[in-house]
């Protein structure tokens, strides 16, 4: 029998998850399908009920459910605890639920070699998405400054998953931060608005931006312009859905196919 697996989202119709799974399901050979469930705000135990009559093996989770995830579950890994958030969930042959986080790890398998010797990062924005950047870097042991408009909710992030290396400080201060960095991420939704951080030279460093497609591109082009090794976030999508995946199915996917859909989604998108 077919195994349904999905995410769960509020909005989820732009989501590319579908793609990526599917896209391994065919390459394996699996009877399994992925589709997009949308799910409102305040109805996620109902869904997970509902897909409990179903032949459910897991679902991923995003925006706005990720913390409801985490609390509709029976069992929770060590890591989405830390974190504070679920984004995969595994349906157990004795009907409970097993919450995990593979944002981390995805960060991690998109970022490459972090080196807590020479390494220090910028982050910019303190809410969901930013939790499992910093649980990853403080798992690297790479020193960190969190910066946000509302500075007390960056110096809450930094004093609720952080180490004696992690800080906070105000976004509006982030050039003076990033001078001595040499990985800035941008965890912020500013590209939807059409806000640009104007950046200084790169010197070759890193700028990760967690969106991607038309939102991020004109960030990612700055800073391109700017002399940085500018990378968008469909890595990390890719590299949270392969954990996702292989926590399911005991196998790792391919995952340099799947960028390349995505890659090819998002072009088609502009």
């Amino acid at each position: 029998m077919t195994k349904l697996l999905g995410v769960i989202g509020d909005p989820i119709a732009h989501s590319l998850s579908p793609l990526i799974h599917n896209g391994w399901f065919r390459d394996l050979g699996f009877d399994a399908s992925y589709e997009a469930m949308q799910v409102a705000d305040g109805t996620f135990g109902t869904a997970l009920r509902t897909l409990e009559s179903r032949n459910i093996l897991g679902v991923n989770v995003t925006l706005p459910h990720k913390q409801a995830a985490l609390e509709a579950s029976h069992t929770v890994s060590q890591r989405a605890a830390g974190i504070g958030a679920a984004n995969t969930l595994t349906f157990a042959e004795n009907g409970k639920w097993h919450a995990d986080n593979t944002d981390a790890p995805g960060f991690v398998s998109a970022i490459g070699n972090l080196d807590p010797d020479t390494d220090k990062a910028v982050i910019f924005g303190a809410g969901g998405s930013a939790r499992a950047v910093v649980f990853a870097l403080v798992q690297a042991d790479i020193d960190t400054v969190i910066l946000n408009r509302t500075r007390a909710k960056a110096t809450a992030l930094a004093n609720d998953l952080g180490a004696e290396q992690t800080h906070a400080g105000a976004i509006d201060q982030y050039k003076d931060y990033i001078e001595g960095a040499t990985i800035v991420i941008n965890t912020t939704s500013a590209g939807h608005s059409g806000f640009l951080f104007e950046l200084p030279g790169g010197r070759q460093r890193r700028f990760f931006d967690l969106s991607y497609g038309s939102v991020a591109a004109p960030q990612l082009d700055h800073a391109s312009e700017m002399g940085w090794r500018a990378q968008d976030g469909l890595g990390m999508l890719v590299g949270q859905a392969a954990h996702s995946f292989q926590s399911w199915f005991g196998e790792w996917p391919d995952t340099e196919s799947a960028l390349r859909r995505c890659e090819m989604a998002v072009r088609a998108a502009l």
